[in-house]
């Protein structure tokens, strides 16, 4: 089983009628041979789970992929902030292939749905640290 880089960006919105590719996330993440994050690999590899959030407008953000619970989020390393969870809505049960979508809830409640636009090995495209 190898690490996977998945790039999500926002989807159609209101505001984004196309989507965007400013809005988004890449993660690293071990994928079974379906694209589902595969939990027993993740736990030898946590530390490789990292991710990055971009946010036109907004800093960028690093974090880790974390599994608590039955559920996935991503916890970033944020001064005064020491949850900054933003949860992976059903990420146990969505595959991470092209084409698919998946949704992200804020810190603040707030529900986003991206698409997965690339799936590539992480050994070639490692996040910045």
């Amino acid at each position: 089983m190898t690490l996977r880089n998945i790039r999500l960006e926002l989807a159609r919105t209101p505001e984004h009628p196309l989507g965007s590719d400013r809005h988004g996330y890449e993660f690293v993440a071990p994928l079974d041979a379906e694209g589902h994050i595969d939990a027993e690999e993740y736990r030898r590899r946590r530390d490789e789970c990292r991710v990055w959030r971009f946010w036109e407008g907004e800093e960028d953000e690093f974090g880790h992929l974390m599994h608590t619970r039955g559920s996935w989020a991503f916890h970033y390393d944020i001064e005064g902030d020491p949850d900054g969870l933003e949860a992976g809505y059903r990420f146990d049960k969505h595959r991470f292939v092209e084409g698919e979508y998946v949704s992200i809830k804020e810190p603040e409640g707030e529900l986003h749905t991206f698409q997965v636009v690339a799936v590539r090995s992480a050994q070639l495209h490692p996040l910045p640290r």
